[in-house]
């Protein structure tokens, strides 16, 4: 027979909200979304895949023996998401999954991210790597903002193709998504498909 202190912690995890936080030391971790929602992403150092999921949820995959100790948070509560992931080893590499249509605000400290086959706003900021946005058409974008301090910024559907210091790249379109990237040193690639 059950203690009480037993039912008590069964009772607890039955009764936890689902948009509550959700933190883990493992591979995956999953959590539904909305299709249209906004992630705020937060990344420690690695390498990084932004694809699109093939259903409304948020998935982070990584490997558990090089990503030992990393820190995995997600949260979602209605049209809003939020994931960090923290603490991660040398050479730390995850996959993130998320609707095919999203927003995506990104925050990474160092490394290499690619973002492709996801339609919406994409606002990108990181301070040394590598970044390749798959961007699509061109006339699916109203604003295309992109600079790098110190580095190459390549994007040939915005005839643009620069190295250096101080390369930015300002473009307007007739479609309704905005792109902004931000690097300080590294490249910067956006990619037609």
């Amino acid at each position: 027979m059950a203690s009480t202190l037993e039912v008590c912690v069964l009772l607890a995890g039955l009764l936890t909200p689902v948009g509550m936080m959700s933190q883990t030391s493992g591979s995956p971790m999953e959590k539904e979304f909305v299709s249209g929602g906004k992630i705020e992403i937060t990344l420690e150092s690695g390498g990084y895949e932004v694809r699109p999921s093939a259903d409304n949820r948020i998935r982070v995959r990584w490997n558990e023996a090089s990503g030992k100790g990393v820190k995995v948070k997600l949260t979602a509560n209605g049209n809003s998401a939020e994931l960090k992931v923290e603490d991660t080893p040398h050479n730390f590499h995850a996959t993130i999954e998320v609707p095919a249509i999203s927003g995506l605000r990104i925050r990474m400290t160092a490394g290499a991210l690619t973002v492709s086959g996801i339609r919406g706003d994409k606002d990108i900021e990181s301070n040394a790597g590598d970044v390749l946005v798959d961007v699509g058409k061109s006339s699916d974008w109203n604003e295309v903002e992109a600079s790098v301090t110190a580095g190459d910024l390549s994007a040939p559907a915005f005839a643009a193709n620069k190295g250096g210091l101080f390369r930015s790249l300002h473009w307007k379109g007739p479609g309704k998504y905005r792109l902004h990237v931000s690097l300080t040193a590294g490249s910067v690639k956006l990619r037609s498909s």
